[in-house]
């Protein structure tokens, strides 16, 4: 073979080896990430909730990314902005300008309700979808924004069920109990929790003796439980934050209150395993009408035994959060773009179900998934059963708790 052809044949070879070598890179090529805005308040008052969200978000963005990314979208990984609220609605809402800017296709957040009004508010501007994780409050679905998707209840939803079965188990115990108190912390959650109880239940025959609303952060409750000593309810109804709802329970406890029940709604520590490890006996047989997992569906375990190998408890915070970013990956694969628009269209006709909640099919209205539903829960022996409804029952109701 003379020099020439060989060289001929080399050229062609090395040819054959390089395109080879780009067609692997060509094909393989990573697809653009897609940016999502994590916000949480993981500074300030409302820390503790905030972080326990961001993990939830980051461990949801771990399973889709591992199990394949987008696939719509040549399996695109999602990559988190995070952002800190700070714990205020102002922090929120500059955290949603940064994230505008950085070209996020959507926002997972913001835990509190005053802060999810923000930043829902402030990402309309820009047609930024925002799915809610937590934010309780009505108002964050009743504005007409159509960029914002909240798939728990709100607390009317939650208020009303709460009340419902508050009247079936006084009933059933031969209606012990006829007073009520109603503390709450003074923020959007808080208030418009308690204005909805204050209103409805004298409608079922109880008497609202005292509602009493308290700052963020609190630090004494004693003067507090001194004119519950004075008022002496039967039924004392809670609703406020973490540290704020251990400290009021404690207090309880060390002045030797002891009402007909503790009932809380959307209490902050009440079904919280933190609570219960750290103060049992003032957590004992507390009831909640609250976010929760299906106790009956095994992913629920599994997901709690990874998120406690962390060191971490497994709280609303972290399923619901976790559940919201499933919820939008949902959406993106089904927009197959990461067009706002396009994620908002999706979102609207969400049916999804892949999920460890005790909801019916999602269905959006207003921004609203009709499908959700708390459920009640109570502190057993040291753990967290379910009540109420039958279909996820664990445990017969205690109630009331002293005769």
């Amino acid at each position: 073979m003379s020099a020439s052809s060989n060289r001929r044949k080399f050229i062609a070879q090395a040819g054959a080896a390089a395109s080879a070598l780009a067609f692997p890179l060509v094909g393989g090529a990573q697809p653009r990430a897609v940016k999502v805005g994590v916000l949480h308040p993981v500074t300030g008052a409302l820390a503790y909730s905030g972080q326990q969200c961001r993990e939830g978000a980051l461990m949801a963005i771990e399973d889709i990314n591992r199990a394949g990314g987008i696939k719509s979208l040549g399996g695109a990984k999602i990559e988190a902005l995070l952002g800190d609220a700070q714990s205020t609605p102002a922090a929120g809402t500059a955290e949603i300008e940064k994230m505008n800017e950085a070209g996020v296709s959507a926002v997972v957040g913001a835990f509190a309700s005053a802060i999810c009004l923000a930043t829902t508010q402030a990402a309309a501007k820009y047609n930024l979808p925002h799915v809610v994780d937590v934010g309780v409050a009505d108002q964050i679905v009743e504005r007409g924004l159509k960029n914002t998707f909240r798939f728990g209840p709100g607390y009317r939803k939650s208020a009303e069920i709460a009340m419902a079965n508050l009247h079936v188990l006084n009933t059933a115990a031969g209606k012990p109990a006829k007073s009520v108190m109603i503390i709450h912390e003074e923020s959007l959650f808080g208030t418009g929790t308690a204005n909805l109880l204050a209103r409805e239940l004298p409608g079922y025959g109880y008497e609202v003796r005292e509602v009493i609303k308290h700052a963020n952060p609190t630090r004494d409750f004693n003067n507090i439980v001194l004119r519950m000593k004075a008022v002496n309810p039967d039924i004392v109804i809670p609703a406020n934050y973490y540290n704020e709802y251990a400290l009021l329970v404690r207090t309880m406890q060390q002045q030797k209150v002891t009402p007909k029940a503790i009932y809380s709604v959307l209490g902050g520590a009440a079904s919280s395993y933190k609570f219960v490890k750290e103060f049992p006996d003032a957590a004992n047989g507390i009831i909640d009408c609250n976010h929760w997992f299906n106790p009956k569906d095994r992913r629920s375990a599994e997901m709690r035994k990874r998120v406690e190998a962390k060191n971490l408890f497994f709280s609303y915070e972290v399923f619901m959060t976790y559940t919201a970013m499933r919820l939008l990956a949902d959406a993106i694969e089904r927009a197959k773009s990461t067009d706002r628009a396009a994620i908002i269209a999706a979102l609207e006709n969400s049916t999804f179900s892949d999920h460890i909640m005790p909801y019916g099919p999602t269905k959006f209205v207003n921004g609203q998934n009709q499908g959700a539903q708390p459920l009640m829960t109570q502190v057993v022996k040291g753990d967290i059963k379910v009540i109420i409804p039958r279909d996820y029952r664990e445990a017969d109701p205690v109630f009331p708790l002293k005769a």
